[in-house]
């Protein structure tokens, strides 16, 4: 599991005049909640970009004014028209507690379905999981192996620790290999003939 470390530095006051002086100085305005106090503090955007803009999973380790603070990233907010960034929510990770979180989910494995011409299209990238903090994995994987062509697998075929608990549909299909249009009109050019 990759541990992304921030520092960050406290504020003084919190609300909208104070975080507008905060971005107007470069500084991107956080807040992590849960397990008890609320901790407000700004953190410089490129701390922060290995953490906002990756596929990945990452639990952040927060230095604030002496105390470290074990978060998982929970909601970032963009301006609308410049993409700058406005506000960052960390949730605090509480032992014994459960935490939902989104979780990557990756394809293993060949298909053979792909082997003979068929698209792989992964139709979920991340599953919705509940578990306990220390049970916390980086990605989930789901088999490919045994796909033909137009067959899927499931959210129910994901590989899954006991200690996990999947929050999504079941029957919602994860990747499925489609039949390409030149393989299906050589297919029907085949059975006209025959």
């Amino acid at each position: 599991m990759e541990t992304h470390v921030i520092n960050g530095t406290p504020r003084a006051s919190v609300g909208t005049k104070d975080a507008k002086s905060n971005r107007a100085n470069g500084q991107v305005p956080c807040i992590i909640y849960g397990g008890g106090d609320n901790t407000s503090f700004t953190v410089n955007p490129l701390e922060v970009r290995e953490l906002i803009y990756t596929p990945d999973f990452k639990i952040v380790e927060i230095n604030v004014d002496g105390s470290t603070h074990k978060c998982i990233l929970k909601d970032v907010q963009f301006h609308p028209v410049t993409d700058n960034l406005l506000h960052i929510d960390f949730l605090r990770l509480v032992d014994g507690h459960p935490v939902k979180l989104d979780i990557p989910v990756r394809c293993i494995g060949v298909s053979p379905g792909v082997k003979v011409g068929g698209k792989l299209q992964q139709k979920m990238r991340k599953v919705r999981i509940k578990t306990l903090p220390e049970n916390i994995v980086d990605h989930l994987t789901v088999d490919i192996s045994s796909l033909e062509l137009g067959q899927s697998v499931r959210v129910r075929d994901i590989n899954v620790a006991d200690n996990i608990q999947i929050m999504n549909p079941l029957a919602n299909p994860v990747a499925s290999v489609e039949i390409p249009r030149a393989l299906r009109s050589a297919a029907a050019k085949a059975a006209n003939e025959g």
